[in-house]
């Protein structure tokens, strides 16, 4: 009678697997990446379903409320160099409603939570002074993941700059923002971070967030694909967003200046 140590041992002797490990091996170095890299965004997307399935159901009252910016000390799982970035900004500029504000040397500035209908600002002040820009200026915890996708292919669209200075915090949908700049500039000590996207960011709706519990598994694939498309777009490592997928909601990852030039998120690290 055969062991079950001999069976296996069949098993792997067998044609099927040899036939495998022969595909396998015939795969180039990218394809073998390409299927890594699915392979982990469908596991995460998974790990995420479960996630938010648990968030509905322990912490549905906390869902009616927008989540609050998340400042450092940052995700311990984050930069390998174990510094925390240091946020000037105050809470309360962090927490209010997106200011967009005409600064001075052609910058437009951007200053608070991305919330519904940011996108429409946006579009509408640079529609009416669009010729005084060429720099974005951000400093904003994040939100609403639709409108930061939407503000980011305009500022693509009219090949435009971003900065993150020193001391500013450009977070959650925040670098999805960042990425579209024609020219990505960003202090070292800028922070910088990403996390994954939740019923309410992806809705701009904190309302909302139960009534789309059902589809949150859909949403959060769409919404993802969509995220990558766009990073590939406009030339930055999509690999950049698996921070994002492997970080839960309730905290970041936040960006060394190394990382974000490795991959591809910022053209130029500057002091100021």
């Amino acid at each position: 009678m055969k062991t079950e140590a001999n069976a296996r041992a069949d098993t792997r002797d067998g044609p099927f697997y040899r036939g495998w490990i022969e595909r396998i091996a015939a795969l180039e170095d990218g394809n073998i990446l390409r299927v890594a890299f699915f392979a982990l965004l469908i596991g995460t997307a998974s790990v995420l379903y479960v996630d938010f399935r648990e968030l509905t159901a322990n912490e549905g009252a906390a869902l009616a409320t927008p989540m609050r910016p998340i400042l450092p000390p940052f995700d311990p799982e984050g930069p390998a160099d174990g510094t925390a970035p240091n946020v000037t900004t105050s809470p309360q500029i962090l927490e209010q409603p997106l200011e967009i504000t005409l600064g001075t040397g052609g910058q437009l500035l951007l200053e608070g939570s991305i919330d519904l209908g940011s996108a429409d600002r946006f579009a509408a002040e640079i529609e009416a002074r669009g010729e005084y820009v060429d720099t974005v200026v951000l400093d904003s915890p994040g939100g609403s993941v639709v409108d930061a996708l939407a503000i980011g292919s305009l500022i693509h669209e009219k090949g435009l700059a971003t900065k993150v200075a020193a001391g500013s915090l450009c977070a959650s949908s925040c670098p999805i923002v960042f990425a579209s700049g024609a020219e990505r500039i960003a202090s070292p000590e800028a922070a910088i971070g990403v996390h994954q996207i939740y019923a309410a960011a992806l809705s701009g709706d904190p309302q909302n967030a139960l009534r789309v519990a059902g589809t949150a598994m859909s949403d959060a694939q769409s919404t993802t694909a969509e995220i990558i498309g766009h990073l590939t777009k406009v030339g930055v490592d999509p690999a950049l967003w698996l921070h994002a997928l492997q970080t839960p909601p309730d905290r970041l990852y936040y960006f060394s200046p190394e990382e974000m030039t490795r991959l591809k998120l910022v053209t130029q690290l500057a002091d100021n």
